[in-house]
């Protein structure tokens, strides 16, 4: 089992730490815990206490007097040691969470006024953020940048979910993940020995839905939100990648350290996909392009008299174009939106006809699952198998994906 250091700053959400501790303790880790003064205005030091049976310390010049030792582990009573240090050497997965977007500027800034921030500085093992705060405090440029150049050095940002916010009445992106998804991302980061699975590797992911326009106002479109595509991107980076995303219409944020290139028609996301494909190792085609534009778009707002003849003409097939230009060690998953009947025979044929390495094949006809759901159910369509994913969290999902991804890699002669 692990020895994890969990960082706890002020936030109302500070009472999940409480249970990701409990659910961290249950599972047989040891849990040591360290709290930024204003956490204790939140949530007492001796709950924590309680559930990890060993002391939580806040200043940097508190004594351990488990001299760094973590609960069921032998420390030698009495001795003095620099704690921040011992417990930082010591761990092999550091958690903070809540991170406030003041702890987050503090980490970012590389501050040392805590234990947890001069901890989070000593430490070499794995280390990860849980931002939670308002959305707008959550999407403002400082904070950010801040998750970004974090990002940057090796630091996992676990993105927050969105739902009711702590304001009265507010909802948004901001919310700390329940404590089952932090302990899930903690050991896996804790069983990664060294660097990242993915450091080196360059990914492009798609996500979204194109619009192709009638007129300045309307425009013909689909219904994808782009949240598997962020899931997607988010746990490519967790992985240790240099992620580009290309955003067909998305209103989501995208994940911390995560590179985000906009843009509207399948037209624009040709483009952008011919321009970026040729560094990355592995392209994650998540975005559904419209398959029809119209053939002239009118350059003033068409009116609502009379009928409207509207020729439509097909799309370019990026997944295609990009297929036959892709170089050795690449490796390509495209995605399928089925709506009832045979499914996985239609997805069969399209990794075929596409000579795609894999085929994420989901089900829209199930409302459980649909557009806009938090949640997904697909299964894996590669040359030899059908892998069954259930439905979960579209975090988890995309987790699934990419183990399949690291086997498809692990089995090609030419993956980089």
């Amino acid at each position: 089992m692990a020895r994890l250091l969990l960082g706890v700053s002020g936030g109302i959400a500070a009472y999940k730490s409480l249970e990701f501790a409990r659910l961290a303790t249950l599972a047989g880790h040891g849990v040591r815990v360290l709290m930024t003064e204003n956490a204790g205005r939140f949530v007492g030091a001796a709950s924590f206490e309680g559930i990890v049976g060993a002391p939580v310390l806040v200043s940097e010049f508190e004594r351990d007097p488990l001299r760094g030792a973590f609960p069921g582990e032998v420390g030698e009573i009495g001795h003095d040691p620099i704690g921040h240090l011992e417990l930082a050497a010591n761990c092999d997965a550091f958690l903070v969470a809540p991170a406030s977007a003041n702890t987050i500027a503090k980490l970012a800034g590389g501050f040392a006024d805590s234990m947890l921030t001069t901890s989070f500085l000593a430490c070499t093992a794995p280390r990860l953020l849980a931002p939670a705060m308002n959305d707008r405090m959550y999407g403002d440029a400082a904070t950010q940048a801040n998750l970004a150049a974090l990002h940057d050095r090796g630091v996992e940002v676990i993105e927050p979910d969105e739902g009711p916010l702590a304001s009265r009445g507010e909802r948004g992106r901001g919310r700390l993940p329940d404590p089952e998804r932090l302990l899930a991302a903690v050991e896996a980061a804790a069983s990664w020995e060294g660097a990242r699975p993915w450091d080196g590797l360059s990914v492009l992911v798609t996500a979204g839905g194109t619009r192709e326009p009638i007129d300045p106002v309307r425009f013909i479109g689909n219904r994808s939100s782009g949240r598997m595509g962020i899931a997607l991107a988010g746990a490519a980076a967790r992985r240790g990648a240099s992620v580009t995303l290309l955003a067909a219409n998305v209103a989501l944020p995208a994940p911390a350290g995560v590179r985000r290139i906009d843009v509207e028609t399948t037209a624009d996301l040709q483009r952008a996909a011919a321009a970026e494909f040729p560094g990355s190792q592995i392209l994650l085609m998540a975005a559904a392009p419209a398959d029809f534009r119209p053939a002239a778009a009118s350059a003033a707002k068409l009116t609502r008299e009379g009928a409207l003849d509207l020729h439509l003409t097909p799309t370019d097939d990026i997944l295609a174009g990009l297929v036959a230009g892709r170089t050795p060690g690449q490796t390509i998953v495209g995605f399928a939106a089925e709506h009832g009947g045979d499914a996985v025979a239609r997805a069969r044929a399209k990794l075929a006809r596409k000579g795609a390495d894999l085929i994420v094949l989901n089900d829209v006809s199930d409302p459980r699952i649909g557009f806009e759901s938090a949640e997904n159910e697909v299964t894996l369509v590669a040359a030899e198998d059908e892998i069954e994913v259930p439905r979960a969290d579209k975090d988890t999902v995309a987790e699934a994906i990419l183990e399949r991804v690291d086997r498809l890699r692990a089995a090609s002669p030419t993956a980089k």
